[in-house]
């Protein structure tokens, strides 16, 4: 049988590969911890259940425009406003804003307008794998930009420099970052609008963490006006509201870009289901899931903080925990034990009983760091860091 031959270079999710032995483990009696996955450990709260079951009742099981319901597009449009700090909505929601299916898909209808078949994407090392694997997939080719850990996982502008060719049509950020949890000054983020703009580059910024900060908040594209025409805004309520299973996002770019999308959509999932979009649209303009969203945060910093306070009682000398900027993630450094990331964690699993992702399933500069998720509860989060000291420290004394 003939297959198609471009998903040899696609990876599978290295979460869900871990999240398959760590089932598989507990299916055998086995006691394990999961800090791998990113999944908020929040249960969605109880009042955008009861909006979309309002939904349902009244009728809203048909289909949905494809653009989008107007409403949600209101909402996503008043929200970029508020994150941009702009009194006047950024993006058109009649032509600039298409309601996806999930933050994923927002990315892929983002690729698909405007990626040709050998067109370069830049993409920051580590970076989440599915940014490189969509490329890949629309058969784009990944450009890695090292994102060194010395340099605060920011790739230095010089670096973008280095990895531009004449194929170069976009660039992937991430901010706040999974899996580093990095967050640029306004400087930074500035500067590389500005120099995609010099090399007319689209630029693909992922914002779906965008709520969950723990010193600034982060600085989404849209706050630069003046350079929309090269900005796609990719988001989804998944983290923000705890709606991962709902499975809503939207995409926030130029008409023409928007244009495409919508061809793209149309022929793929043909619209999101409208009781979802109705518990949407409640979610980003409602005040009261505002405060849900900040408490969330809160519980979010109590745990980055919980993390640290055992890290400084430890002192350990092989495991180093840099508290995150943003994202629910520590990207731990275990490079001094002088292993691949990925026996780190298969070891860490069988031995001490922690899921965690391979650092090097985010890229090549991600080698001998680990991902620990702290969207789990505090109990597990005490136990499985205790534990991954224990076991480091047990490491250095053989």
């Amino acid at each position: 049988m003939k297959l198609n031959r471009q998903f040899e270079q696609i990876h599978q999710s290295p979460t869900v590969a871990v999240s398959d032995r760590v089932l598989a483990l507990k299916a055998a009696g086995q006691r394990v911890l999961s800090l791998h996955v990113g999944d908020p450990d929040f249960d969605t709260p109880p009042a955008i259940i009861e909006a979309a079951e309002r939904a349902m009742r009244s009728g809203c099981t048909h289909y949905a425009p494809s653009r989008g319901l107007p409403e949600l597009r209101r909402a996503v449009a008043a929200r970029l406003a508020d994150t941009a700090g702009l009194s006047d909505f950024p993006y058109d929601p009649q032509s600039e804003i298409q309601v996806t299916h999930g933050g994923i898909h927002a990315y892929y209808l983002a690729m698909q307008s405007i990626l040709n078949p050998g067109g370069e994407v830049l993409i920051p090392d580590p970076s989440w794998g599915t940014h490189a694997n969509l490329v890949r997939q629309l058969r784009g080719v990944v450009i890695d930009v090292p994102a060194l850990p010395e340099n605060g996982f920011l790739p230095l502008m010089s670096a973008w420099q280095r990895a531009l060719t004449p194929r170069t049509c976009a660039l992937v950020i991430n901010y706040p970052a999974n899996p580093t949890g990095a967050v640029p000054e306004r400087d930074y983020l500035e500067g590389l609008l500005a120099f995609a703009a010099e090399h007319d580059l689209w630029v693909i910024s992922d914002e779906v963490y965008e709520n969950i900060y723990f010193e600034r908040r982060p600085l989404s594209v849209s706050a630069f006006p003046q350079y929309k025409e090269h900005v796609m805004v990719v988001n989804s309520l998944s983290k923000t509201y705890a709606m991962t299973g709902w499975r809503v996002g939207y995409l926030a770019a130029p008409r023409a870009l928007i244009d495409n999308a919508l061809r793209a959509s149309q022929n793929s999932i043909t619209c999101v289901a409208p009781f979802i979009q109705q518990a949407a649209a409640f979610a980003l303009s409602d005040a009261g899931m505002q405060a849900a969203a900040a408490d969330m945060r809160a519980a979010y910093a109590r745990r980055r903080e919980l993390v640290m306070d055992i890290y400084r009682s430890q002192d350990s000398s092989l495991v180093r925990a840099n508290p995150p900027q943003g994202a629910f993630y520590f990207f731990l450094d275990m490079r001094a034990l002088r292993l691949p990331s990925q026996e780190i964690c298969e070891r860490l699993l069988a031995d001490a009983g922690v899921g965690l992702v391979p650092g090097a399933a985010f890229g090549a500069q991600g080698e001998g760091f680990a991902r620990m998720t702290i969207a789990a509860a505090e109990a597990d989060i005490d136990a499985g860091f205790r534990a991954i000291l224990d076991w480091a420290a047990k490491m250095e004394a053989a």
